[in-house]
């Protein structure tokens, strides 16, 4: 009896998957890789914005400092004060060093000298100096600076996300007279109010410093 063998047709080669496979796996790993880079300058703008307010904060410890070593600051906090609008200065030259300065020179020499200290350390800063309403004894400082931000596109952000973005860090004080210094706009700021220490009495137009 013959025995009728089943015809068994050998199978086409699958052809193209590995192709397709490696395709797949090449956009996975570039989305990846743009996520871990998304992070990545996230975080270094982050960090950006954190030295930067440290800077400012360092910067308001050192016109702390050069009130305290003013013979009689505190009779003469006005000399301190300084606009957001004002222009910065030119003059670059060191000051009290030809002549003899009273309390309102030396104001003013360290007033420009820290000026030209935080333009030169911050992007596009700007200050205030003001006396707080109803603080006679103290000094606001403002420090503003302009942080550059990118969209996830790497393009400038509009005008709107800027303005979303800096809200939280609009800062904002009221001078002597009742007007508000306020952070300007697309700037980050940082406020900070120093409280001066007297060196020396004044008494009957001399000053009486500690040796």
């Amino acid at each position: 009896m013959l025995q009728l063998k089943k015809l068994v047709r050998p199978a086409k080669n699958q052809t193209g998957f590995s192709l397709i496979e490696a395709l797949v796996a090449i956009v996975v790993m570039t989305l990846g890789i743009l996520g871990i880079l998304g992070v990545q300058m996230r975080t270094l703008t982050d960090t950006q914005a954190g030295v930067r307010r440290g800077q400012a904060i360092r910067l308001i410890e050192d016109i702390g400092e050069r009130l305290v070593n003013s013979p009689d600051a505190l009779n003469n906090l006005a000399s301190y004060q300084v606009a957001l609008t004002d222009p910065l200065p030119t003059n670059t030259s060191d000051c009290c060093t030809a002549a003899a300065c009273n309390t309102a020179d030396l104001a003013a020499c360290d007033l420009r000298q820290w000026r030209l200290r935080v333009d030169s350390t911050l992007p596009g800063a700007k200050t205030a100096v003001f006396i707080p309403q109803g603080a006679s004894r103290q000094l606001g400082v403002l420090i503003g600076w302009n942080e550059t931000r990118y969209n996830q596109n790497g393009q400038s952000f509009s005008t709107s996300d800027l303005t979303a973005l800096n809200a939280p860090l609009a800062v904002s004080g009221t001078d002597s007279t009742g007007a508000a210094i306020s952070c300007p706009s697309g700037y980050t700021c940082h406020i900070q109010y120093v409280q001066p220490t007297q060196r020396c009495t004044p008494e009957a137009g001399t000053l009486y410093c500690p040796n």
